[in-house]
């Protein structure tokens, strides 16, 4: 039996559909979920939205826990797209997604969900260690996969399986990484294809969320986690903005006085709070990306980026390219679409996805850039418990 049959046996049967925060003691509507606030979005003066089919992908949703993910990202808005059926383990917050989705078909568990012959393409936004297997399912299935971050959680022999799933099946799959539109990180990517940048010679990426109080998650997911295990929105800005990956990495990790990361209050014995990588990249250069649970004061995504040619922070770009003709602004979306929280990011991921089903080609955030981001971390946390040992990362292409 494989890694993942085995480890997520129960995940697959108990924790099918988002039972995030199933352990709350606060409702969800109380707890503030760092992000969702950020919803300013840079926008093309006078461009206007035009749609490249009439076609409605026909979609599938998946999970409604604490961070009621499955609604957050605009599917029920957009004009390509049908949801034909929505799914969480708890009827009550089932009935909540269904409602919030517009959508009257429901099924009380994945498993139930993607046997839906009528579905195309499912969103799954579950909890994070069941994302691969219910990726793989899903597509097993013939279904299309958009998955909340991250790809994989913690193993590399579950990144393998995703990874040949993607390939044997010919499913299209996406990792719905925010600092993909997030407004920086967009300008930088449209520079770094102009050729603004030339070589990418430096990147930094930084995720600070504070958690002197966990939020307590279905199992306890989140407490104690090892931060480099949950790596996309600081390495983003890297493979966000270039498509490359990191070959190497030495991390170092810092001990805590939040008592959750004491390595015997958590299950996956992590000391660490804060993990601070050291990669080389796979274009030759370096970036430094951090993720901490425990630095209170400045929170969120930010990053730098650093080339042969020139260097941008946030909107800012200085350097030996002239950019007067590059629009760094995005493209607008569907009328009705929100681009929502996290920078404006979440109506555009979900349009990127869609768009991409429709005219037949690879996404934005596909398997390579989805696994090559996360598996980064893991190797980066192995090399944390080993006091900064230089360690070799997997690599993947398409």
């Amino acid at each position: 039996m494989s890694s993942i049959s085995r480890r997520n046996f129960l995940w697959s049967s108990l924790a099918t559909a988002g039972l995030a925060g199933l352990h709350l003691s606060r409702t969800a509507a109380e707890t503030t979920i760092q992000g969702f606030d950020e919803t300013g979005t840079t926008l093309q003066a006078g461009a206007i939205w035009q749609p490249v089919s009439d076609r409605k992908i026909k979609v599938g949703i998946v999970g409604y826990g604490v961070c009621r993910f499955g609604a957050a990202f605009g599917f029920q808005d957009h004009p390509n797209v049908e949801i034909v059926a929505v799914s969480d383990l708890l009827p009550d917050r089932c009935a909540a997604l269904a409602k919030a989705c517009r959508c009257e078909k429901s099924y009380p568990s994945l498993e139930d969900l993607i046997k839906d012959d009528e579905i195309e393409a499912v969103f799954i936004a579950t909890d994070a260690p069941a994302h691969a297997w219910h990726s793989i399912t899903a597509m097993r299935h013939g279904k299309h996969v958009a998955c909340a971050v991250p790809a994989v959680f913690g193993s590399l022999e579950d990144a393998d399986q995703l990874y040949e799933t993607v390939k044997s099946t010919g499913m299209t799959y996406m990792m719905f990484e925010t600092t993909a539109f997030r407004n920086d990180a967009y300008a930088m990517r449209t520079l770094y294809n102009a050729g603004a940048f030339g070589n990418m010679l430096y990147t930094e990426g930084e995720y600070y969320h504070y958690m002197d109080t966990p939020i307590d998650s279905f199992r306890g997911w989140r407490i104690g986690l090892p931060p480099q295990w949950y790596p996309t929105h600081s390495n983003g800005y890297h493979t966000c903005i270039t498509g490359g990956g990191f070959t190497e990495v030495s991390c170092l990790g810092m001990r805590s006085r939040i008592d959750c990361f004491d390595p015997k209050n958590n299950r996956y014995q992590n000391p660490f709070a804060t993990e601070i990588a050291l990669f080389r990249t796979s274009e030759g250069g370096s970036a430094r990306m951090a993720v901490s649970w425990d630095t209170p004061g400045l929170e969120g995504e930010v990053g730098r980026v650093r080339g042969e040619k020139g260097s941008m922070t946030d909107l800012n770009y200085q350097g030996l390219a002239d950019i007067s003709s590059v629009s760094l602004e995005k493209t607008p979306l569907p009328p009705g679409m929100e681009a929502g929280g996290h920078g404006g990011s979440h109506g555009y991921l979900c349009n990127e996805f869609i768009m991409a089903l429709l005219e037949g080609r690879t996404p934005l955030v596909h398997i390579a850039e989805a696994l090559n981001m996360t598996v980064a971390g893991i190797v980066a946390h192995t090399s944390a418990l080993k006091d900064g040992e230089l360690l070799k990362i997997p690599q993947y292409t398409l």
